[in-house]
């Protein structure tokens, strides 16, 4: 569910109440039954769920039902809709992602196992009011699954992104920016779009300084550090070019000459992500040991409680969920 008090009560209940989506797969949802009942009441929706206390026995290994909320009603004091950040909400969403994570790790065979994870959005401030340091999903699901290499990527119909570096101070990516740092999202972000049904990806990779850095005119991390990353994943038989200039590499990707494009830093990949698909971009973590996906939205304080929320983007990460799931044989 996320942070319970942003919008991941309403956005799981308007996704999962669509007939398109609830036919999909059977559900099991990390949450506080009231919320969700809060919200369907708002959207006018009669509740479609079978609540079980989260630590019953009967908890995921059940499968009379094809939606299973796991009500961690300890929490109830949440149920105010507070709508902010909060030591309570932030560990509730750890509660929810961790045991989500515990399940999602069981062997296949197990009756409590989980084939894929869809997050509904956190709030890092109700994290570090918790205790918890993590910058985001990203980092707690690598440390959690000890996956030795996590990447994000962000899919859609119109494009598909992968990132560098992440969660870091914009001044801080020199120190971390290395030749592994760029291949990584490259070899990744190949390996995804063959999962996503492209047979052989054309990559494209973005420069770190304007211009791609002109020849060294704007720095030398183009030379140093990319130009090696990309020459490594061509030796691996990889699709890939660049660097290209950040400012014009999208439009081209856009216009269907490649079908990813690697970024060097959150922004440089995110503004052109959401200002093309918002409601459709899919967040997907690269890399793991399990399947995590999520809407590329945050909680959205502002407008909890409202009936406002648009369920698109959690929509797309369920179908992208199941899609890797299926292995692209449901959910496309």
């Amino acid at each position: 569910m996320g942070d319970p008090a942003g919008i991941g009560a309403e956005v799981i209940v308007k996704a999962l109440a669509d007939p398109e989506i609830h036919k999909l797969a059977r559900y099991v949802v990390f949450g506080m039954n009231e919320l969700l009942s809060y919200a369907a009441d708002l959207a006018e929706i009669d509740p479609f769920w079978w609540r079980v206390q989260h630590d019953s026995p009967l908890a995921i290994s059940s499968d009379a039902h094809p939606v299973i909320v796991l009500d961690y009603d300890e929490y109830s004091m949440l149920g105010q809709v507070v709508a902010r950040p909060t030591k309570q909400g932030g560990q509730a969403s750890l509660r929810f992602l961790d045991d989500a994570i515990a399940a999602a790790m069981k062997p296949a065979g197990h009756a409590c196992h989980l084939d894929a994870i869809v997050t509904a959005p956190i709030c890092k401030q109700s994290w570090h009011m918790a205790g918890a340091r993590y910058p985001g999903h990203t980092e707690f699901l690598q440390q959690r699954t000890r996956a030795k290499r996590a990447v994000m990527m962000f899919a859609s119909n119109k494009l598909n992104v992968t990132l560098a570096t992440v969660h870091m101070p914009l001044m801080d990516i020199r120190n971390v920016f290395t030749i592994g740092c760029v291949f990584d999202p490259i070899d990744l972000g190949h390996e995804a779009c063959r999962r996503l049904g492209i047979a052989r990806p054309r990559i494209a990779v973005c420069g770190l300084n304007p211009h791609a850095s002109e020849h060294g005119a704007f720095g030398d991390e183009e030379q140093r550090i990319i130009a090696p990353a990309i020459e490594m994943a061509r030796n691996a038989e990889i699709d890939v070019n660049g660097p290209f200039p950040a400012d014009t590499i999208f439009r081209d990707a856009l216009a269907g000459r490649y079908d990813l494009v690697v970024a060097m830093y959150h922004d440089q990949g995110l503004i052109p992500v959401k200002l093309v698909g918002f409601d459709e971009a899919v967040n997907v973590t690269l890399g793991l040991p399990l399947i995590r996906t999520s809407p590329d939205h945050g909680t959205a304080f502002d407008i909890v409680g409202q009936n406002k929320a648009d369920a698109g983007s959690m929509k797309s990460a369920i179908r992208m969920a199941v899609r890797l799931a299926t292995g692209g044989k449901v959910g496309a």
